[in-house]
């Protein structure tokens, strides 16, 4: 996921660019180029504060984790407690990498490729947001894999900080942001389309196919799973949805406030404003 990470802060620049150049009037979509630019930018940052987390994580003791108890996990999530599979790991790729290259098929129809541009800067917007959600969450919150309380897995694989990331699914919201996204767009583009409701159920089965293999690999608990996929999924609907040029009393766009509360912070972020 980093090196998806790394392409998306590389094409920023481009993509904002050739955005405002290549918007049809046939585009269901506004977009503006400081306020587009701002809101990759910010969120590349938390995505690269998250990896920072992330990097300085601390693994277990050995006593730590032999001590843990399937007992301890909520009910939901117990039975996946002990789940490991190298095979369905390695199989949960495919689908995974896969899913990022969806928004391609947009370059067959006359109108979303002469909007690609526009389209591709939605589509950072979109999996930034959900990479952000997720890294951030991932360094600050530790939460045992289901693998750890499996004592045939290698002590060092059980002790080591990436085993602490269970919460929550980042293959599953990068696959739902994705695929989510491609249905959006589709379903913007072509309101009148029968392939309406099938587009939207792949949408939902590859990045669901995914969670269900992070699962059976002891990535990930249930829970971990369903809220990965849900972020995801909001990520890449919301995103075109706040573009959309009927929302004229919505508004998305980057802050700056000094002294905040007379805390002496000064705030940087991203507001959502909606005028009534």
């Amino acid at each position: 996921m980093k090196y998806f990470l790394i392409l998306l802060a590389g094409i920023l620049v481009i993509n904002t660019v050739n955005a405002q150049q290549q918007i049809n009037t046939t585009s269901p979509y506004k977009t503006e180029f400081w306020t587009d630019a701002g809101i990759i930018t910010g969120t590349v940052g938390l995505n690269v504060l998250g990896f920072y987390f992330i990097q300085n994580k601390d693994g277990k003791s050995l006593e730590e984790v032999n001590m843990l108890s399937e007992d301890d996990v909520w009910a939901v999530d117990r039975w996946v407690a002990g789940n490991y599979s190298e095979e369905a790991d390695r199989i949960s790729y495919i689908p995974f990498y896969s899913s990022f290259a969806l928004p391609l098929t947009f370059l067959a129809g006359d109108e979303t490729r002469e909007n690609m541009g526009q389209i591709s800067v939605l589509y950072v917007e979109s999996m930034a947001t959900a990479g952000a959600l997720y890294t951030l969450s991932a360094g600050l919150i530790d939460r045992d894999r289901p693998l750890v309380y499996n004592r045939n897995v290698t002590n060092e694989e059980r002790m080591e900080s990436s085993a602490q990331r269970s919460f929550f699914a980042g293959h599953g919201a990068a696959t739902a942001a994705a695929t989510f996204f491609t249905a959006k767009v589709f379903h913007d583009y072509y309101p009148d389309s029968p392939l309406r409701p099938y587009v939207w159920g792949v949408a939902f089965a590859i990045p669901a196919y995914v969670g269900y293999l992070r699962i059976e690999a002891g990535k990930h608990f249930l829970t971990d799973t369903v809220l990965g996929l849900g972020v995801g999924a909001a990520a890449g609907i919301l995103i075109p949805e706040l573009h959309k040029k009927e929302n004229t009393n919505l508004s998305f766009y980057p802050t700056y406030q000094q002294n905040l509360n007379g805390s002496g912070f000064d705030a940087k972020g991203v507001a959502l404003s909606y005028r009534f």
